[in-house]
């Protein structure tokens, strides 16, 4: 028998809504439909259990609890307390956090919205419990959201409730961040696009936290991030997966979860025989440098990915063609403009001199300084990196 198909919405970043939708039809997911920095789909029990230890793009996965007719303080506050069994969903012994999105009627205002939500929950609580659940913003055991808007018949709220109390893209790997830290989930799309599947080498000349580089080989590994590190290192049996709220859901299935984990630490344990193309990563800091080698030793991927102190503007590349990827400073964060400017002038008379019939794909949030490179892009993504306005710029280097 079947197992019932939950709606299911991916909040993902932005511009990269068609390689989530990809990634998530790769799991099971049906009625694809991709909206802005989110993706709408349908997901059995098994296949949303998968999205949370395989998916690496998601933020969250949230799962429709009810949707109701909505455009008043009033209909908000009965809908939201006639949405689900809470005595299931939410006891008194579990805390909660409630977020908010879009309006509808009166309801113009997320902060009060969300507010308003959570007096339902408390309110049905006491009347029924005698009690009533902490909110606790940091870590709670449960993440309900909210959003509002406009339906066939008139506005409409639709509550979800999360799979996971902490947003996805937290590996656990990264305690250690440079001064201008890219998201996980970003860098593993951003690895995506640029198709690098680990048959040639790949640079990044300012690896930093080396999350790119730690992305990319994780997904040619077919390294899991739901999954701990070490359960590509031991039987699959064994493995074990980071801590996910849905697994205390009333209907949890722990065995179905179980045998999930399972076929993702068999799936790890495989990818972890493919041979790789070298994987380098320079980094001229030497604190950057040790973060970095922190990271990559947490991700379970020194015998992988080789980091070394070094200027990424005197790079010698090993022999090619191959894919360099660097997230270089751009003059938000850290540096002034003039000396960055000098320094993608070099970089770019070293790509020319030294590495001809290489690929460079470059994040960049300064148009300015990468005209400085003196080279041609043939393709621009749009992305944001950190709420700053981003292009993930490919070149062809001659």
């Amino acid at each position: 028998m079947q197992d019932q198909l939950w709606d299911v919405i991916a909040v993902v970043p932005a511009s990269l809504e068609a390689e989530a939708a990809a990634e998530l039809e790769a799991f099971g997911a049906q009625s694809l439909q991709t909206l802005r920095r989110a993706v709408r789909c349908r997901l059995d029990r098994a296949g949303f259990y998968r999205a949370h230890l395989q998916a690496r793009l998601p933020f969250q996965l949230l799962r429709l609890l009810a949707s109701f007719p909505c455009s008043s303080r009033a209909q908000l506050y009965g809908g939201v307390q006639q949405a689900a069994d809470w005595q299931g969903w939410l006891p008194p012994q579990l805390s909660f956090r409630v977020e908010a999105s879009g309006r509808a009627g009166e309801l113009n205002h997320s902060h009060f919205t969300a507010l308003e939500v959570k007096n339902a929950l408390v309110d049905w609580q006491r009347q029924h419990c005698g009690q009533r659940s902490d909110v606790d913003l940091e870590d709670p055991d449960r993440v309900f959201h909210l959003h509002l808007g406009q339906g066939r018949q008139g506005p409409m709220a639709s509550l979800y409730v999360a799979g996971s109390s902490s947003s996805l893209h937290r590996r656990g790997y990264r305690a250690a961040m440079g001064l201008a830290p890219l998201k996980e989930n970003l860098a593993a799309g951003l690895m995506a696009i640029t198709g690098w599947d680990g048959s040639v080498p790949l640079v990044d000349p300012f690896c930093g936290s080396a999350t790119l580089l730690i992305e990319a080989v994780s997904r040619v590994l077919q390294r899991p991030p739901g999954l701990l590190p070490g359960a590509a290192l031991e039987p699959a049996h064994h493995a074990q997966a980071r801590r996910f709220s849905c697994l205390q859901w009333p209907d949890a299935d722990l065995g179905l979860w179980r045998s999930e984990v399972v076929a993702s630490a068999e799936q790890a344990l495989a990818g972890s025989q493919q041979p790789l193309a070298p994987v380098i990563g320079l980094e001229q800091d030497p604190e950057v440098l040790e973060q970095a080698r922190s990271n990559v030793a947490a991700a379970g991927l020194e015998a992988w990915i080789d980091l070394r102190p070094g200027d990424g503007c005197e790079l010698m590349p090993p022999p090619g063609p191959g894919v360099l990827v660097c997230n270089p400073p751009y003059g938000e964060r850290l540096g002034d403009e003039q000396a960055l400017d000098a320094l993608y002038h070099r970089f770019g008379r070293q790509l020319k001199d030294h590495c001809s019939g290489w690929s460079l794909w470059l994040l960049s949030g300064n148009a300015k300084l990468t005209r400085a490179l003196g080279m041609k892009a043939s393709r621009r993504v749009p992305v944001s990196n950190g709420g700053i306005d981003c292009r993930w710029l490919h070149y062809e280097i001659r």
